[in-house]
């Protein structure tokens, strides 16, 4: 089995059937699905069972302490090579995302150890393509990891170490800097746009994005010096980081924006 694919749902409505429906559509069939539900009371389980039954869909109904315990939940279930995590109201960019992903890592892939295979999202809250930084250094890793809508694990990452559900919001941030820094994984960036990103789910509340800075802090903490946080902190002062969030955010001037920073990881590439 290439691919597990993984959905976690609590009562997400008809969006758990449109987010199935992009996975049913790929033209390769090399991929499970695994639902992790954290018994649902509205009924889209029960008729998503009846509506998509068939082999390669798994649905686990096991209650749960929060997004990322389900998500550690459902990699126990999960048998395939790699691991893919597509929320609710996430879809698949097109019907040939995972032909386009397997072809890239039978491209890359080596016998060296566990490795990141990453794209690119569609931000529908935006209508903005948003490219993932090509190069995975420590400043990418401090600024700009990639979405974890366009990651692709491999599973023997997940089985050593899951989410620390202590983060309520930056879990999959700290797993991905436990991949590079620790596990040593091979990061290797895949020019396909993976997901349509719904966008303005629950890391976007107020409350939720103070607790993603309090939370990144303490992540970028354990694996980077003092030095390096200070020097990372002023870069991002001098280059106006709050002005390019804004941007990158506005719906008038996203596209705009992620056009730019697109030419600028393409000459990096180069």
């Amino acid at each position: 089995m290439m691919f597990s694919i993984i959905v976690v749902c609590r009562n997400a409505g008809e969006k758990l059937n449109k987010t199935i429906e992009s996975i049913r559509r790929q033209t390769v069939e090399d991929y499970e699905i695994i639902v992790q539900d954290g018994f649902s009371t509205d009924g889209s389980v029960e008729r998503l069972a009846v509506e998509n039954a068939g082999e390669n869909l798994k649905i686990y109904r096991e209650k749960d302490t929060g997004i990322y315990d389900a998500m550690n939940r459902a990699v126990t279930h999960a048998s395939g090579r790699y691991l893919f995590f597509l929320n609710c109201g996430d879809y698949f960019q097109d019907e040939t995302v995972l032909a386009q992903v397997k072809k890239e890592i039978a491209r890359t892939d080596r016998k060296k150890g566990p490795a990141v295979f990453y794209g690119n999202i569609f931000e529908r809250s935006t209508g903005a393509l948003v490219m993932s930084n090509p190069k995975i250094d420590d400043f990418a890793c401090y600024r700009n990891v990639p979405c974890h809508q366009a990651c692709f694990y491999d599973r023997r990452l997940l089985k050593k170490r899951g989410f620390r559900t202590c983060y309520q919001v930056r879990a999959d941030y700290d797993h991905f800097l436990w991949c590079y820094y620790k596990a040593h994984a091979g990061m290797y960036y895949m020019p396909v746009t993976v997901a349509s990103y719904e966008g303005d789910g629950f890391s976007e509340t107020r409350e939720n994005k103070r607790r993603s800075l309090v939370e990144h802090a303490h992540i970028v903490g354990k694996y980077m010096s003092r030095k390096q946080m200070i020097k990372y902190r002023l870069i991002l002062l001098v280059t106006l980081s709050p002005l390019r969030t804004y941007l990158a955010q506005n719906e008038a001037t996203a596209e705009f924006y992620q056009k730019i920073k697109r030419r600028i990881y393409e000459g990096q590439g180069r």
